[in-house]
This record gives C-alpha cells, structure tokens and sequence, in this order.
C-alpha cells in the first residue's frame, strides 16, 4: 500500500476531529506512541482507551488545523494545530508534528513533537 496516500488517508481523519476512526482504521495492534510529555503507550487498545478519555474531555474544538505532509519509504510527518477548550476549564493550544512508521499499510510507532 502507498504510504503516502495512507498517510493523507489518516490526516483526513485528525483532521475533521475523528481520532478513534483514525486510529481503529490505520494502527496495527502493536502499535506504540510516544507522546511528547514521554508517555509511551504500547498497544492499539490502550492507545484508543487513552484517545476516548482524552476527547471526552474536549468541551469545545476551537480548530484542528492540518499545515503539510511528507513520507518517504515508511516513514510519513505530518503537521497540525489543535486548539481545545478542555472540560476542566484548561485550553490546549499544539502545534506539533506527527512522526510515523508504517509496516504492511498499517502505523506500527506514531511520535508527537510540539513545536
């Protein structure tokens, strides 16, 4: 499968706000995260467990802003902004960019950097 036109599959996604499709859709079972703050996550199920509670917090989307894309060979990079007013009364504001990994069309390691 071509990674690029997986990777734009996948941004399509994030980008209108549905995280759980995206990950159900592109994340083999083995997948692991490393998230920014060093939070490391090793599977698809905990990862989609991590994503439910985290958008159950979102009170108000603000804007998911997709920048630019690039792949080469199995690795895609990927830029976005998200903007959230959280339940708790905090506001995320992300800039950051999405590293993945790609084996047989599916993500086996996404990394977030902000920026």
């Amino acid at each position: 499968m071509n990674i690029s036109t997986q990777n734009s599959n996948i941004n399509a996604l994030v980008s209108k706000g549905d995280m759980i499709a995206a990950v159900s859709q592109f994340f083999a079972d083995n997948a692991t995260t490393f998230d920014h703050d060093g939070t490391i996550i090793k599977d698809k199920a905990a990862h989609l467990k991590k994503m439910e509670s985290f958008l159950g917090g979102i009170a108000k989307v603000n804007g998911i802003t997709f920048h630019h894309e690039a792949s080469t060979d199995n690795v895609s990079f990927s830029e976005f902004t998200f903007d959230f007013d959280m339940k708790d009364g905090s506001k995320i504001l992300w800039h950051e960019v999405l590293r993945r990994i790609w084996q047989d069309g599916k993500i086996i390691e996404e990394s977030y950097f902000k920026i």
